[in-house]
């Protein structure tokens, strides 16, 4: 499992583009800058969709006042259920959708949650971290999936 002080694993994400579905690469969202990324085990469920989501929509600007120069959510759904959670949440264009549909970041970052058992198969964990110039500075794990208490963006930002 990645910790503060790792380097973040290489991997693509899926992107919806004007064009439709298109790839962004670790390089290209994490080299050189200062990124808020926060996972969450689905979109659109409750905690996700309801308490995790909305408090890094509202603070979007307080994150950019604080340097970040982008906020990321990685979910393991597809590119089409994300962009429809970034329509209707009304995140597109705020922060960035990042699909992660195969689960390789989430595996390679060692981030996996097996939720089969409640129908929903190998999910990402529930977490929030800042992430400076490829290298994981703060990192907010929730013991609990279906809690967002010590991985919300109030919590991050505190400590950023």
């Amino acid at each position: 499992m990645i910790k503060v002080g790792d380097r973040l694993p290489d991997a693509k994400f899926t992107v919806m583009t004007g064009d439709g579905p298109g790839q962004r690469g670790s390089d290209e969202i994490f080299a050189g800058r200062k990124v808020v990324v926060f996972a969450v085990p689905g979109a659109f469920t409750p905690t996700c969709h309801l308490n995790h989501l909305p408090g890094f929509l509202g603070n979007a600007d307080a994150f950019n006042a604080k340097g970040v120069d982008e906020v990321g959510v990685i979910s393991v759904n597809d590119v089409f259920v994300m962009e429809a959670w970034a329509k209707a949440s009304d995140g597109k264009g705020k922060i960035s959708f990042l699909s992660d549909g195969s689960g390789d970041f989430t595996r390679a970052a060692g981030m996996e949650l097996d939720l089969s058992g409640h129908g929903l198969g190998v999910r990402s964990k529930r977490y929030a971290m800042l992430v400076d110039d490829g290298v994981v500075k703060v990192l907010n794990i929730e013991d609990n999936p279906g809690k967002a208490e010590s991985s919300t963006a109030e919590a991050l930002l505190a400590e950023i």
